[in-house]
Parts: structure tokens; C-alpha cells; sequence
């Protein structure tokens, strides 16, 4: 922490020293957080002990813009309560999480440079992961062109994990070495859309006799319809489809990838005090990523840059830090209701019903599959707005499995009991979104 404001006063002094016309501002956040673990992330075993800590996200955020250009950075300590002694001269968790600087190229156009969020639509395939406390950036360049309803974003990055000499193997595990994106997005009376084309290419390379033998860029890409949204009175149709074609590995062997992620969900607003901001929230959907992997095929949807924590119950058994991944995908069936008491606490509860995409088999070889049924999952959740700047949020998640769920987790011996919860608070005084994490 001590860094954290040391590097936070040279930002104020280095930027305090600017022309009558430039606008300078400072900003942070202090996000902390308590969790009971029973089976969050991943199943827990007969035999191991549930996990319970606090940890917390300090967050210091500069502005500076001036005639056209706007330079941000922001700093963040990310660190679980007693991971260093109290007597200590320095530590590993401090990071910078955003660098960059935006120009304007004219009244309608911008261009965006340096590490930054891609946070767009539901977050589903590109999020900034605001639920885990050190969240995600991009180190990326990215051309803006908007004008009223219609905006217009492309750009690309190209990462290498030092400035060598010689050479061009990228080896930093889970990163593209390069990705190229563009998105359009509209919005037609009550009708909301966007579209999105990505194209990442992920480092292979095989080694013999301790040396890089062969290595090159095997390249996927993922054409979608992240948003479409019609809102009719209170009730609003909603939904996303991304597909996914290209090469991945399989060791050395490449296969073919043919994937997709669809959903579609109906939400009805029910308005019992507007006055007072009381109404009651309903939502029914379902949500499809394909499964099923092959020497030769993966058809297995990935959604490797989003916000995946909102997705497929908050125990975060599906999709989140590679869980699940490259497997029998995925068939959610789902229904949320939320009650606002007014503008600022409300009570949510969600329910899960979980189906594998493609068969799965027992621990025994035999030519009937499972069931696809995999499991129940049951999320209740509360905030609550003290002030502009501080809120209170909290919630409870229960999983209940199936022997089909067991034999995809490899036919460990689980515990009956899978479950999870957490209190947590929070600090953003100029951010208008009090929660995070949560999905309606």
C-alpha cells in the first residue's frame, strides 16, 4: 500500500503541471471481499477442507486531457489479508492494470493505445472481468468512430514477452501472440444490435534437445451477434451468437474448430411504486455452448476474453480460468428474479438447471451414455446503496450434482455438500454501477 501512494503522489506531481485549458482528475476505488469456499470454482473432494479468507482491490485511477488527447493510467494493489508479514520492505502485488492514451483524429474519430479494457455488450465474449479483483486489460491499439447510435471500433495487439534481439517465440501461457478485432454497433427505434469479427493467433512450437525446433501461429476466430435486444413496453427480448472457426493443438497434432454459443432470454419489469423505484424483475432463457472434442475437431466453444463469472451460476463451475474448457460444452436453463425495495437495496434469486451438449459416459465402459443432466444450481443475492460512494453486496450459492456431473469431473469422490458465499463492500464514488457481478 505504501507503493501505492508513493507511485500515486509522483502521478499528481508529474500531472498537476499543466495549461489553464487542461483537465486533470484523480480517482480510485477499494473493493473488499470475504468468501467461504465449498466447492467455488471447482468441486471439492471428500477429504479436503472448505477455504475462507478476505481480500480486497485498491485501485488509484489519473486523468489527463488536454486538447484533444486524454492520457489515463490506473494502479491497483491486489492481495489476500496476511499473504506478507507486517514487517516487510516490499511485495509482489502491486500492477499497474490501465496505461493508455486516446486521441482525437477528428469530431467523430479516435484512436485508443496502451493497456486497456475491452469491456462491450454483456461482457460475454469481451469483459473486464470486474468480478476477480485484478481484472483483465489488453494491451491493444484501437480506432473509434461514433456518431449518435452508430459506433464503429477496430483495432489489434501484438504481444511479445520482451524486447529480444533475435528470434519471435511467444511463450506466456493462456495470451494471443496477436489479435485483430472490429465491432459495429446500431440501434433502430426500439431494436439494439452490434456485430463482432475477432481473429486471434495463439504461439505452438515444439522442442527438441532443449531448443525450439518448430514454432508458428495457429489462428481462431470468432464472428458474432453479441447484442440483440428489443424492448416492447416492459417486456424485452434479448439475445447473443458468436461462432468459432480456425486451428488449435491438440500436442502437436492440429485440429479443426467448429463451435458455437447462442442464448436468448425473455425479461417482463413489473412497476409497483415508481416514485418509490419498487418493482419486481423476471427473466426466463436458456443458453447453448457447444461440446465435444476429437483428435482431429474441437467443437467446443470457448468464451476466452469475457466476463464469465455472470454466466452459468456465480459457483463458477463452467467456463471461468479454464474450467470445463475443451469438454462436452454446456446447456443452461435458467430463470432470475429480482425485487427492488427502492433505488437502493434489492433482493435476487437465481436457479440453474445444467445439461452436457454432447454424451457422457461412466466410469465404465459401456455403449449407453449418462443422462446429460448435470446439475441444480441455486444463487440468492443482495446489495444494498449506503451512500453515492459505498454499497454492500452479498451472496449464497448451492450446487447440486449428478453422477453425470461426477464422471465429467473426472469420477472424483465428491462432497454431498457444494456451496459457497461472500460479503462484500464497496467503494466507487463516481462509478455509476454500485454491484458487481450481477445478472439480471
Amino acid at each position: 500500500m505504501k507503493k501505492l501512494l508513493t507511485i500515486g503522489l509522483v502521478m499528481i506531481m508529474m500531472l498537476s503541471y499543466h495549461s489553464a485549458m487542461a483537465q486533470f482528475s484523480i480517482d480510485g476505488q477499494y473493493i473488499i471481499r470475504g468468501e467461504f469456499r465449498n466447492g467455488f470454482g471447482r468441486p471439492i473432494a471428500e477429504g479436503e477442507n472448505p477455504a475462507a479468507f478476505i481480500a480486497h482491490r485498491a485501485r488509484l485511477q489519473a486523468s489527463y486531457r488536454l486538447d484533444g488527447f486524454n492520457f489515463f493510467m490506473s494502479v491497483q494493489d491486489i492481495r489476500t489479508w496476511g499473504n506478507t508479514s507486517q514487517v516487510k520492505l516490499t511485495d509482489n502485488f502491486l500492477s499497474v492494470h490501465e496505461a493508455w492514451l486516446e486521441a482525437d483524429l477528428g469530431p467523430l474519430w479516435k484512436i485508443k493505445l496502451g493497456r486497456q479494457e475491452l469491456n462491450y455488450d454483456n461482457a460475454r465474449f469481451l469483459g473486464n472481468l470486474d468480478w476477480a479483483l485484478q481484472a483483465r486489460a489488453h494491451d491493444f491499439a484501437l480506432v473509434k468512430y461514433e456518431k449518435e447510435d452508430i459506433k464503429f471500433h477496430f483495432g489489434g495487439g501484438f504481444n511479445q514477452e520482451s524486447m529480444f534481439l533475435f528470434e519471435n517465440t511467444y511463450v506466456v501461457p493462456n495470451q494471443y501472440k496477436a489479435a485483430q478485432m472490429a465491432r459495429y454497433e446500431n440501434k433502430i427505434g426500439d431494436f439494439h444490435f452490434s456485430a463482432l469479427l475477432w481473429n486471434d493467433g495463439r504461439q505452438f512450437w515444439t522442442v527438441e534437445d532443449g531448443e525450439f525446433s518448430t514454432t508458428g501461429v495457429d489462428f481462431r476466430q470468432t464472428i458474432g451477434l453479441p447484442t440483440l435486444r428489443y424492448q416492447m413496453g416492459n417486456t424485452t427480448f434479448s439475445g447473443y451468437y458468436y461462432h468459432q472457426l480456425g486451428r488449435d493443438r491438440n500436442g502437436v497434432q492440429r485440429r479443426r474448430i467448429n463451435a458455437y454459443n447462442v442464448s436468448a432470454q425473455v425479461t417482463q419489469q413489473f412497476d409497483i411504486d415508481n416514485e418509490a423505484g419498487r418493482r419486481f424483475r423476471l427473466v426466463g432463457g436458456f443458453e447453448i455452448l457447444s461440446g465435444g472434442v476429437d483428435s482431429t475437431t474441437n467443437n467446443a466453444y470457448t468464451p476466452s476474453y469475457g466476463t464469465n463469472h455472470l454466466f452459468n451460476g456465480y459457483m463458477d463451475l463452467f467456463y471461468v480460468g479454464g474450467a470445463h474448457e475443451n469438454n462436452v460444452g454446456l446447456q443452461d436453463y435458467f430463470l432470475r428474479g429480482r425485487y427492488d425495495f427502492n433505488n437502493r437495496f434489492f433482493l435476487q434469486g437465481d436457479i440453474h438447471l445444467f445439461y452436457s451438449y454432447s454424451s457422457v459416459f461412466g466410469p465404465t465402459i459401456s455403449p449407453e451414455p449418462l443422462s446429460n443432466f448435470m446439475g441444480t444450481e441455486l444463487d440468492l443475492s443482495f446489495g444494498y446503496v449506503f451512500t453515492d460512494a459505498i454499497s454492500l453486496q452479498g451472496g449464497y450459492s448451492q450446487f447440486f450434482y449428478t453422477d453425470t456431473f461426477r464422471a465429467v469431473q473426472g469420477n472424483r469422490n465428491l462432497r454431498d455438500t457444494q456451496n459457497w458465499a461472500y460479503l462484500m463492500m464497496i467503494f466507487r464514488p463516481t462509478m455509476k454501477n454500485k454491484f458487481i457481478g450481477i445478472l439480471l
